[in-house]
């Protein structure tokens, strides 16, 4: 089994770039699949989550081989996030096995709904829910519990280099194979050749003239390369710790939301109640957090992050089924026969049947 993983680990870092490609193409199929025969919905979900899951894993291998060969040189500096993730991993095994598990299970959950849809009762399908919800409480608990920070989402690094920048012919092939023979010598040069390496002088009319400027200020260039207070700062210190009570209970709040609103959804989805606790519970975690310092970029994105995916709350309850897809269905009607247009409005249609009767594609 070793071998067989070594051999594919080897094929997968001599052709990185044309894998690369082939997920992106991929992974734009599963948008488009919904609508097109029966169970498409199911055989998109399927070829998603097996794009992520080995997606997660391509980063993790890929990293350790860009990382581990001396002639790599990022083209840009890592990202807050990634430096901040991957020194968690690095730093503590239990982070980094939980937030694995975390992220295996938000790749496959809507996938497991769609199959548990299929195969049991209404009420065996939402006991495997709050299962689900209850076992990404208790890892997101666990993160919180070895940081004592605020969750950053996702708790694992991403991918943040070209693909093609890693050498395939390197010594660092695969972290489980063993080093390649060394290359072989470059060619001497034939005796004939060896007095034509002088260049002959340049033609006045094909040469340009001198920069009388520079092209661009000399500040434009030399702002993006200063070291900011992030860059020198600890990879685990740039997100403050969680001081007071408050910020504990705001942390912990934002993480029972989601357990909270599948467990009171459970009872019936034409209550109001689940809605308003959820967006209730939501609130209280916006305002009981602390506000991050200005330095602290990375607790900054993640809490504009938060304030984004309220948006979600337009395609949840009352709100969806008696504001938000009345107007959806009213434009894609009238755009149905425009050039175009009605593509989008086609794929409009797909949709809204799968968000009526599926938690996890609108779940918290």
């Amino acid at each position: 089994m070793s071998s067989v993983l070594a051999q594919y680990e080897s094929f997968l870092v001599a052709h990185v770039s044309t894998i690369s490609s082939l997920e992106s193409t991929l992974r734009s199929i599963t948008w488009i699949l919904p609508g097109r025969f029966k169970d498409a919905e199911l055989a998109s979900e399927a070829l998603s989550a097996i794009l992520n899951i080995m997606s997660m894993y391509h980063d993790t291998l890929l990293a350790k081989v860009a990382h581990s060969d001396p002639k790599y040189k990022p083209l840009l500096p890592s990202s807050p996030h990634m430096r901040y993730t991957r020194a968690w991993c690095e730093k503590d095994a239990r982070y980094k096995w939980a937030g694995r598990a975390l992220e295996l299970i938000k790749f496959t959950e809507l996938l497991l709904e769609m199959g548990l849809r299929r195969k049991v009762s209404h009420k065996t399908r939402w006991r495997s829910i709050i299962v689900l919800e209850a076992l990404k409480v208790v890892l997101r608990l666990a993160l919180l519990r070895i940081t004592r920070r605020p969750l950053i989402t996702p708790p694992i690094p991403e991918r943040e280099f070209d693909p093609e920048h890693i050498p395939a012919g390197s010594d660092t092939s695969s972290p489980t194979l063993a080093a390649s023979s060394p290359p072989s010598s470059v060619p001497s040069t034939p005796d004939h050749l060896k007095n034509n390496h002088v260049a002959l002088p340049p033609h006045p009319l094909l040469t340009l003239p001198p920069p009388t400027h520079s092209p661009t200020p000399v500040e434009d260039f030399l702002l993006p390369k200063a070291l900011t207070t992030a860059s020198v700062k600890a990879p685990t210190s740039l997100v403050r710790p969680l001081s007071s009570p408050k910020d504990w209970l705001s942390e912990i709040t934002y993480i029972l939301r989601p357990l909270v609103y599948a467990a009171m959804l459970s009872s019936g989805r034409k209550d109001n109640r689940p809605l308003m606790t959820a967006l209730a519970l939501e609130l209280l975690a916006l305002n009981l957090r602390r506000v991050p310092s200005p330095s602290s970029a990375l607790e900054r994105s993640e809490y504009a992050r938060r304030d984004r995916d309220i948006v979600w709350y337009l395609l949840r309850g009352s709100i969806w089924e008696t504001w938000t897809r009345p107007k959806l269905e009213g434009i894609a009607d009238k755009t149905a026969h425009t050039p175009f247009i009605g593509i989008f409005s086609a794929f409009v249609k797909d949709w809204i049947p799968l968000i009526d009767e599926y938690y996890y594609y609108t779940a918290p």
